[in-house]
Formats: structure tokens, sequence, C-alpha cells
């Protein structure tokens, strides 16, 4: 039976949208408060995160010990994979993870094949067959997840025109007048947010990327686009990088403040038999952070991988080129996945407590 054999391209250039993918939250103080949160809270105020799901939940909702054991009877694996694969985000890290699978073991087969010990002077024809297939397969999954992620510039260019016409913008509030004239569209985007407008231009250029070989554009219009795909993924990944240590050592600086207060509430009531009510929301307080700061870890590993994988496409370095590539690219893959089942199963399990 015949393949299909899909246009070969150096690698993909949607990086960028899991670069962000977890939106970093600023912590808010209110400096007006008499007494301030022990812990400040993230802004309640609505900010946008680039490839983030509607349903993600609420990180500082926790819940309670009992709930949290009774919902977790109910909430199986399958049902996390099917909500999972339902988004087209969750397909594609399965469909990265198979790809990057599929690229490690090719690899493996390449360096065993050429060894000495296993060196043969020819090939039997069903080897050959095999790997052709493989490497068929590989460049599918490649294509089919630039297809998945085609149209992903409408969720910038809607945070956008939503940001014009919100109406406790800064901008309106000052405005003496009832009603103002629609602005234009080259002055939105000029005032929209740099992270925003540097996913939408990259969205519209990986598109482009994809639609080339798709054959509707142009075989040098669509490597432009793809270069150019390369910069923004770069860019971003270096300011998430950035973002990343910035909230780490926030996080840190709020684990050292519980830690000793928790230290100093149990020295004070080192004669006492039970725990004081602010000791228990300290100790809940600490393992919250401490559950944000590894997840904060794991962003930062997957952010490095991608740093590392883009690299090599921007600078186009080719010292180990492949092996490089296909390592990074499956450990980014695996990470990221993690991060997607962990959110999805916090929105089953908050789901599920309710009806508890």
């Amino acid at each position: 039976m015949a393949t299909i054999d899909f246009p070969q391209h150096s690698e993909d250039h949607n990086g960028f949208y899991n670069a962000f993918e977890t939106g970093s939250s600023s912590f808010v103080m209110n400096p007006l408060a008499q007494h301030p949160p022990r812990t400040p809270r993230t802004s309640s105020a609505p900010v946008y995160h680039p490839n983030e799901s509607k349903e993600e939940p609420d990180e500082d909702v926790e819940l309670e010990e009992p709930v949290l054991q009774k919902a977790q009877l109910r909430v199986r694996q399958e049902e996390v994979w099917r909500e999972m694969f339902v988004t087209s985000n969750g397909r594609d890290k399965a469909f990265k993870i198979i790809q990057y699978s599929l690229k490690v073991y090719l690899l493996f087969h390449v360096s065993v094949a050429s060894s000495r010990l296993w060196r043969r002077s020819t090939r039997p024809p069903w080897e050959r067959e095999f790997v052709r297939r493989l490497n068929s397969t590989v460049d599918g999954f490649s294509f089919t997840r630039k297809c998945l992620l085609l149209f992903n510039w409408l969720g910038p260019l809607t945070a956008i025109l939503a940001q014009e016409s919100d109406p406790f913008s800064s901008e309106k509030s000052r405005s003496k007048q009832p009603k103002q004239q629609p602005k234009p569209f080259v002055h939105t985007l000029m005032h929209a947010p740099p992270p925003v407008l540097l996913e939408l231009v990259h969205a519209i250029s990986d598109d482009v990327f994809t639609f080339s070989k798709l054959g509707l554009f142009g075989k040098r219009t669509g490597d432009r686009a793809g270069r150019f795909s390369d910069w923004c993924w770069l860019i971003a990944t270096l300011v998430g990088l950035v973002e990343n240590g910035v909230e780490r050592q926030m996080i840190g600086n709020l684990q050292h403040q519980v830690e000793s207060r928790l230290y100093t509430e149990s020295m004070a009531s080192a004669s006492a038999n039970s725990k004081s009510a602010a000791s228990k929301y300290d100790e809940k307080e600490l393992g919250r952070l401490q559950k944000q700061d590894y997840w904060l870890q794991i962003t930062r590993w997957k952010l490095l991988m991608d740093l590392v994988f883009v690299s090599y496409d921007v600078f186009k370095i080719q010292r180990a080129r492949e092996p490089i590539k296909t390592f990074s690219g499956l450990a980014a893959a695996l990470l990221s996945a993690a991060k997607l089942y962990d959110r999805h199963k916090a929105t089953l399990l908050k789901a599920a407590s309710l009806s508890i």
C-alpha cells in the first residue's frame, strides 16, 4: 500500500504557544489595607494568557482533604485523558510525544545499524521500507500538528479588540466624554501589550508557513515566514524564562516568610498539645506555595528545552543537531503534557467536589 509523503520541513514552529502556556501572574497587595494578607494573592483582574484554557481551575481554591480524597475516587485517569484530548492543544501534545518518540527510535536505529557490530554490506528490503514508513509517519505527525494550530491568531486578536472595548480600561475612565468614536485598528494594535502582539504576529507567520506547505503560498514566502516564526519563538522563550525567574523568586520569598512564621509559632506553642488555627493555615499555605514552585520549575525546564531546540534553527547550529533537537523536543513534549494533564485533572476534581 502506497504511503503519502508529507512535505519535509525543518521542525515545528509552534513552540511559542507553549512558551506562554502558563502565563505568569504578578502578585498584588492592597497598600491601603490596614492588615494586608500574609500571602499576596494573584490579581483578580482579567489578564489575557495565551493558549490558556477557559476551564483552567483557580489555583487559589484549595479543596479540603476529605473532599479531595472523595473527589479523587470519582475521577478516573481515562476521564482526564478524554478531557485532555478533546482540545486541540491536548491532541497536539499527544501527537508531539508520538512524533519525537519515533524520532528517538530512528536515531537509535541508525546508530546501531551503522555500528561495527551490526554493520552489513546490504540491508534487508523490509528494514529499508520500515524506516521509510517511520520517517513518513514522523513527517505526517509534524504536518498534522501544524494544521491543528491553524487560526491561533484569533485568540490574541480577540484579546486586543476586547481590551479596546473594555469600559473599565484606564484610558476610558479618564475621558470626560460620554461617547467616543471607535479608534482605528492600527491604533489598537500599537497600544496592545507586547506579549499579545508578539503572539499575534507569530501565529500569522506560522499560518503562512503552514499554508505554504499546503501549496497556497510559494516556498520562498513559506521559508521567510518560518524563519520569522522561529525568531518570535526565541524571543517569547527568553521572555518566559525571565518571567519565570521573577515569579520563582517571589514564591521563594513567600515560602521563607511562611516558614519563619511556622517556626515562631511552633516555638511559642511548644508546650501546647494542639496546633493553632494560624499554624494550620500556614502549613496549608506552605503546601500551596511549594506546589506552585514545583510547577514553575517544570515550566522552567520546558522553556529551557524550547530554547535549546529553537536556537539550533535560528542560529543554524549543525553540531549534534539531530540528537539534541530530538531529545529536547521529546522532553519539552513530556513536560508540557504533564502540565496539561494536571490542569485538566484539577478541573475534574473541582467539578467532582461540587457534587459531594
